[in-house]
Formats: C-alpha cells, sequence, structure tokens
C-alpha cells in the first residue's frame, strides 16, 4: 500500500501536503481521514488512514487498564492520537504537541510503511537512516529467528 521516502515541507500553519501520489488511497483507504500519533520509540510520527488505525485501536482496548505498562502504552499512543482530515488540497494538519514530540521544523520525510507513514524531521531521519544501516550489517540472518527466511 504505503512505500518509499518522499522529502515534503510543513508550512506555517502546521500542515504538511500529501504527495498526489498517495492521496487516492488516502481517501480510497479511510476516505482522507487519518489518525496521528506518537512512535513511543523513534522521534517521529505515525499516520495511519482511519481504516488502518481502528484495528490498533481495537487491540489497545484489549489491554488492562491497571497494568501500568499497558496504561502507560495507552496514555502516550491513544492520549496523543489526533484525527487529521486531509483537505480538498491534500493538506493534512498536525497539532503542535506532536509536532513538538518529533521535533518537526519545515523539511520532513514521509516514509512509507505499508498501512502508515512515519512522519520524520529530515535531518533526524537522515541519523536514523545511518543508525540503520550500520546496525543491519550487524545481523546474522542466518541465526536470526524472526530474519531467518527474508530474502530480497
Amino acid at each position: 500500500m504505503f512505500r518509499g521516502t518522499t522529502s515534503i515541507n510543513l508550512d506555517v500553519k502546521g500542515r504538511l501536503t500529501m504527495p498526489t501520489t498517495y492521496r487516492d488511497l488516502v481517501r480510497m483507504h479511510g476516505e482522507g481521514k487519518m489518525v496521528c500519533t506518537i512512535d513511543t520509540i523513534r522521534p517521529c510520527l505515525l499516520l495511519y488512514p482511519l481504516n488502518q488505525w481502528q484495528p490498533i485501536e481495537q487491540k489497545l482496548m484489549t489491554l488492562p487498564d491497571f497494568d501500568p505498562e499497558a496504561a502507560a502504552i495507552k496514555r502516550l499512543i491513544l492520549g496523543q492520537a489526533n484525527d487529521c482530515e486531509m483537505d480538498k488540497s491534500g493538506r493534512v494538519l498536525l497539532t503542535p504537541s506532536l509536532r513538538a514530540h518529533a521535533k518537526l521544523d519545515k523539511k520532513l520525510m514521509l516514509i512509507g510503511q505499508v498501512n502508515k507513514f512515519e512522519l520524520w524531521d529530515e535531518t533526524l531521519w537522515l541519523e536514523q537512516t545511518q543508525k540503520d544501516l550500520a546496525f543491519v550489517k550487524t545481523i546474522d540472518f542466518s541465526t536470526s529467528t524472526r530474519l531467518r527466511d527474508f530474502s530480497l
């Protein structure tokens, strides 16, 4: 569904313009409605078409409220989640708190991740890419239980 890396800009009002290559897919898979929340591990945002967000929300609802780990995850992911609707021009407004979490300035990178997008500050994305490349070089694919059958 969503793949590739696209350089985009954030305007002074905190809006990004969805690339035209994704607009029809976002409209088809979520009627232009999206949910944006924080990534709890990396300094980026996760942007889901509504139909892709709903199963995530259902899974979060099954987590026990009285478990400290589950409660923290729910507070962070659901508490920071914001509904975003793509306007007729393909623009999506990001709240100030979401922009602050990911340190978003003017230059952004939109990363397709099959069912969602990651949204990164351009400088942080370039740094993360270098870290990921260095890390992947250390992986022994023949012994990794999760990646053993992976090949390109």
